[in-house]
């Protein structure tokens, strides 16, 4: 159910903390001629994230312009891997901008030869080749064409079939949707590609069979022949509820991909530099995929994504003939470069996995107080809390709606609910955050279920 924040400012409790402060009403009274014009100017599709008009970020904090200040658990929605506002990436832009080349669209440039140059020597083989575009929603359409040029190659047009699994997400382009594993966000397709199938994720907790049995078993199912898979495309974290695949499982798909000349394809637009606490997502599951697909953390910043892989499935199509306006925008290349070398040389990943683990046994042991907590779910500093109907794992949206908007009000800050029936809360702060604060954040989100909770069981 899609849900939208009320613009009727509510008094909150006044918070100062070391980190938190929240001073005037939510919304801010302020701040509603704002929130008003991009209510009348752009799409009501728009709405729906916490009313909070951001002035300023540094590191792991956002501040509006009337003296409130959170702790961001959104990254901007794992953007900011490397902090907001770093000024090393400031001054890249600012030096860039300052040389007077801002576009040059497939015209060779020096600094998109260097980002390119970077991210092929810090990716394992044979990662070796990389296209630079803008969205990872462009990084999944990219990664499609290439899966089904290169089934069409190896086995003929017979082989085109791209499987990919249940409840994920994978983008809002018509390609990246239907790839996608949650129905409701393709029934404006209307004539579906029957080139596409889906089969379970093995989360654990929705999809209980784990075992890789269980996806040739789901590919029978549905009348697939494995020699007509052209690609598999699969997040490395389900970005919907940040679980993960048992690296057993992700082995054998390896070799069952090897087998069967298939591209195996991973989404790391979210896992990627250093969110889950290795540099790469996939490092978890021992194993490298054929394409390799990055966007949000690869520049903490501005809008850029990028295509990995093997240089014979990244040649198959001829000069020309796969491009992007803005492939390598120059200033968008000078953040990333500025973000790669901040989360390389400050060792960002370990900072994200020994924080990650503190993070995960503070969620874990308020998922023991709360049995509306029925799983939590990532690695590193991305995790999801799924809100569910106590005694069984119906999603309770209100409920994950309600903590989301209290934890706001208490100066904590998170994208609206993902997942199921929105009752996912997604936990995703800059790799920079420190210990004190992550004890504070969780401290503050077991406030806000307890008084969600105890609101609802007023109501009934």
């Amino acid at each position: 159910m899609a849900r939208e924040y009320s613009l009727l400012p509510r008094h909150v409790p006044r918070v100062e903390t070391r980190y938190r402060r929240i001073v005037t009403d939510l919304p801010v009274p302020e701040s509603l001629p704002v929130l008003q014009r991009l209510h009348d100017y752009e799409p009501a599709a728009m709405r729906g994230q916490p009313p909070v008009v951001w002035d300023h970020a540094e590191g792991f904090l956002v501040s509006d312009a009337w003296g409130n200040r959170w702790i961001d658990w959104s990254s901007g929605v794992l953007i900011t891997n490397a902090g907001h506002g770093r000024r090393e990436i400031i001054e890249a832009i600012t030096r860039q901008a300052n040389s007077g080349l801002l576009t040059n669209y497939c015209f060779p440039s020096d600094i998109r030869s260097r980002l390119a140059e970077k991210l092929a020597s810090i990716l394992p083989e044979p990662l070796k080749k990389v296209f630079l575009l803008t969205t990872g929603s462009e990084t999944v359409e990219c990664a499609i064409k290439l899966a089904r040029a290169w089934g069409v190659k190896v086995g003929g047009r017979a082989k085109h079939v791209i499987v990919s699994y249940d409840k994920a997400f994978h983008g809002r382009t018509l390609g990246s949707q239907q790839a996608g594993g949650i129905p409701a966000l393709k029934e404006w397709i209307v004539n579906l590609d029957p080139g596409f199938a889906q089969v379970p994720f093995p989360d654990g907790f929705r999809t209980v069979d784990v075992s890789f049995d269980a996806f040739e078993r789901s590919l029978r199912e549905r009348g697939v022949e494995p020699q007509n898979v052209a690609g598999v495309i699969l997040e490395t974290y389900q970005g919907g509820s940040a679980a993960f695949a048992p690296p057993a499982y992700m082995q054998a798909l390896r070799q069952w991909c090897n087998g069967h000349k298939t591209l195996l394809i991973c989404d790391e637009v979210q896992a990627g530099f250093g969110r889950t606490g290795t540099l790469w997502g996939f490092e978890h599951y021992g194993i490298v995929p054929d394409l390799a697909l990055f966007g949000k953390g690869i520049s903490s910043s501005l809008p850029l994504s990028a295509v990995a892989g093997r240089p014979d499935v990244m040649d198959l199509f001829p000069p020309g003939s796969m491009t992007s306006t803005h492939t390598g925008n120059p200033l968008c290349c000078a953040a990333a470069l500025a973000s790669i070398d901040l989360v390389l040389g400050e060792n960002l990943a370990e900072n994200a996995r020994k924080m990650g683990a503190m993070l995960h046994q503070k969620l874990r042991q308020l998922q023991s107080r709360h049995p509306q907590i029925g799983a939590v779910d990532g690695k590193g500093l991305v995790a999801g809390v799924a809100c569910v109907v106590p005694g069984g794992k119906e999603p309770d949206g209100d409920l994950a709606w309600e903590v989301v908007r209290l934890c706001m009000e208490k100066g904590l800050l998170m994208f609206s609910p993902v997942g199921l029936g929105g009752g996912t809360v997604k936990i995703s702060p800059p790799l920079v955050i420190t210990e004190d604060a992550i004890a504070e954040s969780v401290g503050v989100l077991e406030e806000a279920l307890s008084e969600a909770v105890g609101a609802q069981a007023a109501v009934a």
